[in-house]
């Protein structure tokens, strides 16, 4: 699965999710709710790219 990252350097890696947010391991990007937020930052999913 690819992983997606946020200006701040954090790395949404689907195989580990953010559990301390509610979000499960194996979570999809796609499945990751729209209001979720970087743990790190603060910034919403839509400032998040597909990391190369």
């Amino acid at each position: 699965m690819e992983k997606y990252i946020c200006p701040c350097g954090y790395v949404y890696d689907p195989a580990l999710g953010d559990p301390d947010n509610g979000i499960a391991p194996g979570t999809p990007w796609a499945d990751v709710p729209a209001d979720w937020l970087c743990p790190v930052c603060g910034l919403g999913k839509d400032a998040f790219a597909a990391e190369a």
